[in-house]
């Protein structure tokens, strides 16, 4: 992948998503790079996806209709695979945004992965721990909106307890000199769990909130010696 920014195939599966998340879902995205596929799949005959037509329009998503024509098969999950699969051999995009909260796609994400593309999943709370596992990255569209605050209370009691959590990351990491950079930590947080976002404690980013934890020492450190770009290290307080 150059260092330009991936082009990303964004895939709803609008039987398992909620048009209300589509705006801030699709800004997230473009923090990522850039979404050159938008397709939303699901039987558009149905009132129940109404809600859905000015988010598409708005967003130039390209609705895909797939009747559903067995009781109790999900037509719609297998019409949004097979798009997976034809654009992963396609080679046209360096990742994939699957938004969903059903499991059905685990599959999917671990074979997108196999092939060494990014996965991004979206989905509620509800999603099943498989699939959160395995994308590189997973988003509770619960936090997409929120602006974060600088309390530093738990939001969600369904995040995992944070001092464990990030001391052990911390402590991974720690460099000869006793700290850890804060990029690093970052990092190993986010592959020990892919949901893991600094939104889910009530700050908008993870600088932030590793500033507001008493147990933890924060101090800028340059790039590189003599250098005016900075950027965070972190340790255990008295370690």
């Amino acid at each position: 992948m150059s260092n330009e920014a991936p082009n990303l195939a964004v895939l709803i599966d609008s039987d398992n998503a909620q048009a209300a998340v589509i705006s801030d879902l699709l800004a997230e995205v473009a923090q990522v790079g850039t979404a050159t596929v938008k397709r939303a799949y699901g039987d558009w005959t149905t009132p129940q996806l109404g809600s859905w037509k000015e988010v598409l329009n708005v967003h130039a998503i390209v609705p895909v209709q797939q009747f559903s024509y067995t009781s109790g098969k999900n037509a719609t999950d297998s019409a949004l695979i097979i798009d997976a699969m034809d654009l992963l051999h396609s080679g046209r995009v360096d990742g994939f945004c699957l938004v969903s909260s059903d499991s059905d796609f685990t599959r999917l994400a671990t074979r997108i992965r196999e092939q060494g593309l990014l996965v991004i999943g979206f989905g509620e709370r509800k999603t099943p721990k498989a699939f959160v596992a395995a994308c590189d990255r997973f988003l509770y569209t619960d936090i997409l909106s929120r602006a974060g605050g600088r309390g530093g209370s738990r939001s969600d009691e369904s995040a995992p307890p944070l001092r464990p959590f990030l001391c052990d990351a911390i402590t991974a990491v720690t460099q000869d000199d006793g700290w850890a950079p804060l990029g690093m930590v970052g990092s190993l947080l986010q592959k020990n769990d892919p949901s893991f976002d600094a939104r889910s404690y009530g700050f908008r980013k993870l600088s932030e909130l590793v500033k507001a934890q008493p147990y933890l020492t924060v101090k800028e450190v340059p790039i590189h010696p003599g250098s005016p770009q900075m950027h965070l290290s972190v340790r255990l307080r008295g370690g």
